[in-house]
């Protein structure tokens, strides 16, 4: 019939060791790496499982060395793990992926007819200004029941809520938020 997987190529990542991922600690079949895209699971393999145990400490850098393969039954790709070593340590909060901020602007007639195509335009020409705009969800809405302060638009910064700001205050609080 043929192989099931073809070898794409060798590949190394670099993170920051999580932790452990499975029912029993002594069987421990994944581990968690955080990377600057997010957290990834990777399988570890039966060769390797009892060494890492005792020589990985959540919070160590680490390198793993993989072969990507291609399973051509079912396109998925497969990642096969040969080496893992530490390499020292680093700050977690450099790979953790920042909270996206949501703008929410609404789109009623109302708030459209007192300037909010305008205060869309003008946010997310300040946002592209200062290289911003990956870094917040823009979202259009309903009437958010203000109309008397017409056109509405509103900054959930995690849990905080910023309503009745201009485009220039929100660029300014989304860089101070993502600083800190």
């Amino acid at each position: 019939m043929g192989e099931k997987y073809l070898t794409l190529s060798e590949l190394n990542i670099e993170g920051q060791f999580l932790g452990f991922v499975g029912k029993d600690a002594g069987k421990c079949k994944h581990l968690q790496l955080a990377v600057p895209g997010g957290n990834i699971k990777l399988k570890i393999p039966k060769n390797l499982r009892c060494s890492l145990g005792l020589s990985l400490v959540p919070g160590e850098q680490i390198r793993i060395d993989a072969i990507s393969k291609l399973n051509l039954r079912n396109n998925k790709l497969k990642l096969q793990l040969y080496q893992i070593q530490a390499i020292g340590f680093c700050v977690l909060e450099n790979f953790l992926p920042q909270p996206k901020a949501k703008i929410m602007v609404c789109q009623k007639s109302g708030c459209l007819k007192r300037g909010g195509k305008g205060l869309l335009s003008d946010l997310e020409k300040t946002l592209g200004d200062r290289g911003l705009s990956d870094k917040v969800t823009i979202e259009h809405t309903d009437c958010q029941k203000r109309c008397s302060s017409a056109p509405n638009c509103v900054l959930m910064l995690g849990k905080k809520q910023y309503k009745k700001v201009q485009p220039e205050a929100i660029a300014s609080l989304l860089e101070n938020h993502l600083i800190s």
